[in-house]
């Protein structure tokens, strides 16, 4: 993971993302069969998300859990598409 300015950071893999949700569930207390039932999957694919055993996780249920733990995504232009616009 990368960190950017003032507290922001971005994440560039599933992998990364799913080691974020889990430090966030952990930071609010949470027991991962209450957030999935929130957002409306399986302990067993939040599971494999957190520990980055899951290949692939839809647009859909990712905002679910994401929402479920008060978090949401942000985009913005990757720092390789600046280094480009310049040249």
């Amino acid at each position: 993971m990368r960190h950017v300015g003032a507290g922001h950071r971005y994440v560039i893999t599933l992998q990364e993302l799913g080691c974020q949700v889990a430090a966030r569930r952990k930071q609010l207390g949470l027991k991962q069969i209450d957030v999935a039932r929130t957002s409306g999957v399986t302990a067993e694919l939040l599971s494999r998300f957190e520990r980055g055993h899951l290949p692939e996780l839809g647009s859909r249920k990712l905002i679910a859990v994401l929402a479920a733990l008060g978090m949401e995504i942000s985009l913005s232009p990757a720092a390789s598409a600046f280094a480009s616009e310049e040249a």
